[in-house]
């Protein structure tokens, strides 16, 4: 009922009309909320102070990922992709003045502090995966980790709730993970892959889709790598935590079984 409640007041907020007739319309992270929601309801908060964080966290969760939408989904600078990259643009920063303007009411500054800090962090390190300017594999993880939950880690330090920060960002990071193992096995494209193939092999000039069986494989085991280092500090975050929703937990179990299947079809394949 929480959860729907937020997310409810959050669709609310997002609708504007002109701006849904002409872009796509933004997509509601249901982990990120769900993680999220879960979180705050473990700090003693009322109802109106849980609906009004978490809101305001996915307004400004939804403003990055509307900006980084207008490089990923509009080529061309025709009329029509150009009115749709502007009103892009526009979107995010319309989300982004939702954002100031709900939590700026609360007064709690050192909030808004963190949270600004967690969208300094998640940009720089964008620029990093995507420019794929990371000079070691550990890092270039890291940047994947801090891109996917950043804002859900700042309000965790704001709450010193240490374990929810170890639960939401590997949780969050293995979700990732699979769905770039996925693109590159699927398709032979990956943003993180692309990093990867520059730091495990800095002298080849190969397009990922043209690397041989061995290098393909050796990539995938050390993303695999990752993500069972990240399954072993869920394990340790849960022993900490007290007993999870049913919701979260089926959710937690549902990607930790996508990561299986996943990891069988690369054995099979391989």
């Amino acid at each position: 009922m929480k959860l729907a409640g937020v997310r409810n007041q959050l669709t609310q907020k997002l609708f504007h009309p002109y701006l849904l007739d002409n872009i796509t319309a933004p997509v509601i992270d249901e982990d990120k909320l769900l993680l999220l929601v879960s979180l705050l309801d473990g700090q003693a908060l009322s109802m109106d102070e849980i609906e009004k964080y978490s809101v305001t966290a996915m307004l400004l969760q939804i403003a990055l990922d509307t900006h980084e939408n207008v490089d990923n989904s509009y080529s061309g600078e025709e009329s029509g992709n150009l009115k749709k990259r502007q009103l892009t643009v526009l979107a995010g920063t319309y989300y982004s003045g939702l954002y100031y303007k709900m939590l700026a009411e609360t007064h709690k500054v050192e909030m808004i502090k963190e949270l600004a800090a967690g969208v300094k962090e998640v940009n720089e390190h964008k620029i990093l995966v995507y420019r794929k300017d990371a000079d070691a594999i550990d890092k270039l993880m890291n940047s994947v980790k801090l891109i996917e939950a950043s804002l859900l880690s700042r309000i965790a330090v704001y709450f010193n709730a240490k374990e929810w920060k170890e639960l939401a960002s590997n949780l969050l990071f293995i979700k990732r993970m699979i769905a770039e193992e996925k693109n590159f096995v699927q398709t032979g494209s990956s943003v993180v892959f692309e990093g990867l193939k520059k730091l495990a092999f800095p002298k080849s000039n190969l397009e990922l889709a043209m690397l041989s069986i061995e290098q393909q494989k050796y990539l995938l085991s050390i993303c695999e790598r990752y993500i069972d280092f990240s399954i072993s500090m869920i394990e340790a975050a849960l022993k900490k935590l007290p007993a999870l929703e049913s919701l979260l937990e089926e959710r937690l179990g549902e990607i930790l079984g996508q990561h299986r299947s996943m990891s069988k079809i690369i054995l099979e394949e391989g």
